[in-house]
């Protein structure tokens, strides 16, 4: 079973806050060069002096870039290429959300949300994995959601998202058995990232804090997983009871469970968005 060198270059997606700078400062201590990439320029700079400080012979570079921009994620590995930097792992930690019915999107977010979560994820992962390949050892971390493995009203467009994510890893595994590199997917629940407020709830509804993890128990639990070459972790237990739950819920049942609860949903955005009556 490959195991992903952590001891070499890494690139984290999404790297200026969340998950993305758990990942960055867990795997600080053993690796040779870090690559942060993320929309903040700013935030990537202090993360990278925070870790320079406290690991003097880490290198560090930042990567302000907007990956749901195509031009500048084509900047990007033009950019790596030029530098002859060989990324020895991936992490492929960069997405966003949309909380709300699907006939209440707005189709610019949605345009967002799919060429980061789908079509950035595919197209980095393309130009960094076959070098990999040809060289015999390397890993990609994908961090999916719990959504990428059941289904839930309120984030149709998001959960397709990260289905796609969930199959692409899993069949990408498969492709890489014995080549050296190792594929591993997290599924996380709620992790207190700020998701909520990137993905515009108008749910009307806060996501429960008590289900929540911290971005740094998401991390730890999934870079476990990953130095153990596993395929698939869902970090935190309150997150990994439910979800295999629905995994092992029939998909008739869930949309008959569920059913209710979307019912519920829009005669909440109905009554939310109604002028108030006349006095």
């Amino acid at each position: 079973m490959a195991r992903p060198p952590l001891d070499g270059t890494i690139l984290v997606t999404g790297a200026s806050s969340g998950i993305g700078a758990a990942f960055a400062r867990q795997l600080a201590p053993t690796a040779r060069h870090l690559v942060l990439v993320a929309r903040r320029a700013e935030a990537l700079a202090a993360l990278r002096d925070e870790l320079v400080a406290a690991h003097p012979a880490l290198r560090v570079t930042v990567a302000p870039c907007d990956l749901a921009r195509p031009a500048e994620l084509d900047a990007l590995v033009a950019q790596l290429a030029a530098d002859r930097v060989e990324v020895d792992v991936l992490v492929n930690n960069a997405g966003i959300g949309d909380m709300g019915l699907l006939d209440g999107a707005s189709r610019a977010k949605l345009d967002q949300m799919l060429q980061l979560n789908v079509l950035a994820v595919t197209q980095l992962t393309l130009h960094l994995y076959p070098g990999m390949v040809a060289r015999g050892r390397g890993g990609v971390l994908f961090v999916s959601s719990g959504f990428g493995l059941v289904l839930f009203p309120g984030f149709a467009a998001y959960v397709g998202t990260k289905h796609y994510v969930t199959g692409f890893a899993d069949s990408l595994r498969v492709e890489a058995a014995g080549t050296g590199v190792c594929v591993t997917q997290a599924c996380p629940g709620p992790v207190r990232t700020g998701f909520e407020d990137g993905a515009e709830n108008r749910l009307g509804q806060p996501i429960p804090p008590w289900i929540m993890i911290t971005p740094e128990c998401c991390a730890r639990d999934t870079l476990s997983a990953f130095r153990a070459g596993r395929a698939l972790v869902v970090p935190g237990w309150l997150a990994w009871f439910g979800i295999s739950l629905g995994r092992l819920t029939p998909r008739w049942l869930l949309r008959l469970v569920f059913a209710p609860i979307a019912w519920e949903m829009r005669r909440r955005s109905r009554a939310a968005t109604s002028p108030p009556p006349p006095r």
